[in-house]
């Protein structure tokens, strides 16, 4: 039990940290003695719930820990809205279609569904049943997958004064799905080169391996 107040409290704390004092992921990590990508994920689930910063003095640090970390056992059958995984696995191969597309295309026909992060672990343990056999196990520190994202963005250039189409590079740690984007002119190798070295900076580290694998970029 004091394990899980300390986490609560930390919670709190991260947000505060974040919204506050303005410090980097790598600061609120530091401060509170957690994994940068934890401090990452608090912030993300923060974000997809309907909460906003200062909290309400209402509030309590178990309602927060619940709102962030739901469970579907504690959530009323009127809360649950049927979805159609296989559906979404389908559309999430379509190019551009992400999952935070189709959770807000599902939170728009059912307003009282699951938030976001749920929406995800729902949708992984379904996706996991499909082939066990390719299941990986990531340990942190391990592994980054890099690749283009295969899609490009407008970007307005200030020395043609212009519009050009850039490549978009993304970095995603295997174990947390911390992910790093950045807009390059070319796909060329100083290009490559100086993606991959902004990313471990972004990250804060370098991993043991570093893999192309679009696959992994699932959100």
């Amino acid at each position: 039990m004091p394990t899980k107040r300390l986490t609560m409290r930390k919670i709190r704390e991260v947000l505060r940290l974040r919204f506050d004092c303005k410090l980097t992921y790598k600061e609120i990590a530091v401060s509170c003695a957690i994994g940068r990508s934890t401090a990452a994920d608090y912030l993300q689930r923060f974000k997809a719930t309907d909460l906003s910063w200062p909290l309400s003095e209402t509030l309590d640090d178990i309602k927060l820990e619940q709102l962030l970390f739901p469970s579907v056992q504690t959530l009323s059958s009127a809360q649950r809205a049927v979805v159609d995984w296989s559906y979404i696995h389908r559309e999430r191969r379509r190019k551009g279609v992400t999952l935070m597309l189709l959770w807000q295309e599902y939170k728009e026909q059912y307003p009282d569904g699951y938030q976001y992060s749920q929406f995800c672990h729902l949708y992984r343990q379904w996706a996991d049943r499909l082939d066990p056999v390719m299941r990986q196990e990531h340990r942190a520190g391990e592994k980054t997958f890099v690749d283009y994202a295969g899609m490009t963005v407008d970007v307005f250039d200030l020395d043609s004064q212009k519009i050009r189409e850039s490549q978009v590079f993304i970095a995603v740690l295997g174990a947390s799905n911390y992910t790093y984007a950045e807009a390059t002119w070319t796909q060329s190798l100083p290009d490559w080169i100086g993606a991959h070295c902004q990313a471990f900076n972004y990250f804060g580290g370098v991993s043991e391996l570093v893999r192309g694998m679009v696959s992994k970029l699932e959100l």
